[in-house]
């Protein structure tokens, strides 16, 4: 052989190997793919009938088409289908590769196609789905086809009958995720042992696209939270499926409320030394227990379970909400001080759960069987599919305790014999055993289904003392009875609504008006008198019930824990008569995150930070009669709480839990005619904090509305502030004035109206003789045209001069 053919044939062992090497050194990669895409709001069957349409309009997802007409003011909101297009360059096809399309989540039925060519179907919203396109892919540009569809279907679950919408579209994001055709396909980490001396962990693992007894190792390397590392562990096999196990991790660090310590674990798959797939994950090391008629302890220590609920939806953007808000949204219920969160009623974002871990919060996540009782075959093999994607995706989360199997499921029955208590016993045994054997190491629950309560492990009757039946004094009876009813009894929702500014210097209490005693709530309200129907909906009544509940539950030994209905405002369609129509107002948030009162009620018992709040930022216009003290409430978490009046002292207080209101931090201050000015310092732990309020006094009553004024200020993003206030004959804002009022831009402008806020809706009630609605001005004019009317007045008119 002569040194050119020498020479050629290194080259073309050099290449063979390099390519090979390559080859095997493949990375998984994971690409954002939510940009760029195109909408069409046409209900087709196939793609066939989609050539040659020209309403397609550019979009980056998250999306749905449902984040504005939900809260219009016409009945119903689209159920439909429509279709999403992306066009995907591929510069080549990598034979060695597995191209997927991973969507978090779109609602509620949803059909892939490839260039043409069907990739999966996926039934169900709320949870992750994967399809793999490779054999569909082509070198070049390749057009993906989405069809997503939120059309009545009582198979599918929620029911339709739920208190809350059903967003159709791709809600969540979608990546693009290529991998080594050998590669780890699932990943269950468990901790078996765990306790403050040593760990355990173990790792059941999947690998697919290997050969008939193709050899492959495993390495798994095993990081501290502080990165350092702890083990590595290689396993060697031959079929699809092994297990890991790390033994005597000494002195663990364990996730915890406080500390939620996470760990790393890097899984190595490598063939022939060749690394070809790895895959990451953050896990906790922590053990709980609910104890028999008892409480919840978490890492042998007693924790009382302070917790809210999250619907996944938010002002504009319905529940397409990009992963900032759900974060926003975290952080801010960490931020109150609640260390557990119900997921109401469907699994959530990615997002949220790694921001649960990462926070410590414990995390209760819902099967969505909400309402509409129990369903044919089909509607059973949905029900059953969805909860084991449920449970095989959310495994891994340290955060999770609770896997939820329902609620209110004999509810309003979708099928005939819906609400049979034999058949629901039998389906909910089936899922009972199901979850318990894809997760032996969590607990199951439902909520507010009686006949089932002996079948999970934890379970929640309803108690809405204080809004649906009865005094919210009686919450105390409801916990006796129920602690020792139910071996392991969390309260899950609890509250009612209020409306964001609204204030009285007498909430109702509903003494005389209805029976004081009970909780529960009955399907129908017709025939039932509670404070939901004759209450005024103030935040100062919604502060006092929750005060009185958190009072009762942070002085409980023996209490697992309550959970607060809901974090924020949120929309539904059962709920059209509304303060602020289709939302329902049991938040201590509005929609869009910004806090009511309660908010702060519930930081005064739960947060670390050191804080003080008046009673209320939202209640600066007042009226009494002279020489009469008014009762002026100050919630903090500090040791001691001084109030000032006009720059004089009017005493410092200690905080006592056992004391309502505000824990004892409540002064009678006599109000002047005119401006009075309030300041409140609180110390905890050597800091000090302060809060200011000014309020304007006034010791005449308001006589009976008369008239509607409007009045506007600019806002700093340039647009304009319109306020709307009742007035009587002498000109005074009629504080008790509540009625309903609406607004409309005539021209040079248009209301942000369809966001179901105390900003952002063109119909709204009052709240103390005041409304106001956003309004962004547009190109046309040189003045922005108003009017705001009622059945009682002929309606105002204001011009405003664009400036």
């Amino acid at each position: 052989m002569n040194n050119t053919s020498l020479s050629f044939c290194i080259r073309i062992v050099l290449c063979v190997f390099l390519s090979t090497y390559c080859s095997a050194q493949i990375q998984r990669s994971k690409e954002n793919i939510n940009n760029d895409w195109e909408y069409l709001e046409l209900n087709l069957e196939s793609i066939d009938q989609l050539n040659n349409q020209t309403g397609w309009t550019s979009i980056n997802l998250p999306h749905t088409w449902n984040n504005y007409d939900t809260m219009d003011l016409k009945p119903g909101y689209r159920r439909s289908a429509s279709w999403y297009r992306k066009y995907l360059d591929i510069e080549t096809i990598d034979k060695d590769l597995v191209y997927q399309l991973y969507f978090e989540g779109a609602n509620i039925t949803t059909q892939v196609y490839v260039n043409g060519k069907l990739s999966g179907e996926h039934i169900g919203g709320y949870i992750g789905f994967t399809f793999d396109i490779s054999n569909q892919l082509k070198a070049g540009k390749n057009e993906i086809l989405v069809r997503v569809d939120n059309s009545y279907d009582r198979e599918i679950i929620p029911s339709q009958k739920s208190d809350f919408f059903i967003y159709g579209g791709i809600t969540r994001d979608v990546w693009l995720i290529k991998k080594h055709i050998s590669h780890i396909s699932d990943l269950k980490i468990t901790t078996p042992d765990v306790s403050k001396e040593k760990a355990s962990l173990r790792l059941d693992l999947e690998i697919e696209g290997l050969e008939a007894k193709e050899k492959f190792e495993i390495r798994v390397e095993l990081f501290e939270p502080d990165g350092k590392k702890v083990q590595t562990l290689s396993k060697k096999g031959t079929n699809g499926q092994l297990k890991i196990d790390f033994k005597n991790i000494s002195k663990p660090l364990l996730w915890d409320i406080d500390t939620p310590n996470l760990y790393k674990v890097e899984v190595v798959l490598l063939k022939s030394d060749q690394q070809v797939d790895n895959v990451t994950e953050k896990i906790g090391f922590r053990w709980f227990e609910f104890k028999k008629n008892g409480p919840f302890y978490l890492n042998g220590k007693r924790v009382l379970l302070r917790g809210t609920h999250r619907h996944e939806e938010h002002a504009g953007y319905g529940a397409a909400m990009p992963n900032s808000l759900h974060r926003k949204d975290i952080e801010a219920i960490k931020e109150m001080g609640a260390n557990f969160i119900r997921l109401a009623h469907y699994p959530q974002d990615p997002e949220v759960y790694k921001m649960c871990d990462e926070l410590g919060i414990l995390v209760w996540d819902e099967l969505p069987w909400c309402r509409g009782g129990i369903g044919n075959e089909k509607w059973k093999t949905n029900t059953k599919n969805m909860l084991s994607e449920i449970i095989n995706q959310n495994f891994n989360h340290p955060s999770i305790i609770i896997w939820s199997l329902g609620n209110e499921i004999y509810w309003l029955p979708d099928f005939e014999d819906g609400d049979n208590v034999d058949k629901l016993n039998d389906f909910l045994k089936e899922i009972n055993t199901l979850s318990h054997t894809l997760d032996p190491t969590r607990k199951t629950a439902i909520r507010k289904y009686y006949a089932g309560s002996d079948i999970v492990d934890v379970f929640s009757p309803s108690i809405w003392s204080g809004w649906y039946s009865g005094s919210y004094t009686t919450y105390q009876k409801a916990i006796d009875k129920y602690l020792k009813e139910y071996p392991h009894f969390i309260h899950a929702e609890y509250g009612g609504s209020s409306h964001y500014g609204r204030h009285t210097e007498n909430p109702i209490d509903g003494r005389g008006a209805m029976d004081p005693d009970g909780w529960t709530e009955a399907i129908t309200q017709t025939a039932v008198t509670n404070i939901a129907k004759i209450g005024d909906w103030s935040e100062n009544y919604i502060v006092d019930l929750f005060d009185w509940h958190l009072k009762i539950a942070e002085t409980n030994d023996s209490f697992v824990g309550n959970v607060q209905w809901a974090f924020k405002d949120f929309g539904t369609p059962l709920r059209p008569e509304n303060d602020i129509p289709y939302v329902n107002q049991k938040g201590i948030m509005d929609r869009e995150g910004n806090p009511k009162d309660a908010y702060y009620v519930f930081k005064s018992y739960w947060a670390k930070n050191p804080f003080v709040y008046i009673e209320s930022h939202t209640w600066t216009e007042r009226q009494g009669l002279e020489n009469t003290p008014r009762l002026v409430n100050v919630y903090s978490n500090c040791d001691k709480v001084a109030l000032y009046f006009d720059g004089k002292p009017l005493g410092t207080k200690k905080k006592d839990i056992n004391v309502f209101p505000a824990s004892g931090l409540t002064w009678d201050v006599l109000f002047n005619e005119g401006i009075n000015k309030l300041k409140a310092v609180g110390f905890k732990d050597g800091k000090k904090v302060t809060d200011s309020l000014t309020v304007s006094y006034r010791y005449k009553k308001n006589d009976v509305a008369n008239s509607l004024s409007l009045s506007h200020k600019k806002l700093e993003n340039g647009n304009y502030l319109i306020v709307a206030t009742a007035k009587d004959k002498t000109g005074l804002r009629c504080l008790d004035y509540e009625e309903r009022v609406y607004f409309q831009c005539l021209s040079g402008g248009e209301t942000k109206k369809h966001l179901g806020t105390p900003m952002g809706s063109e119909a709204i009630k009052m709240s103390n003789g005041r409304a106001q609605i956003e309004v962004v001005p547009n190109n046309t004019g040189d003045t922005i045209e108003m009017t705001v009317l009622n059945q009682s007045f002929k309606g105002t008119y204001l011009t405003i001069p664009k400036t």
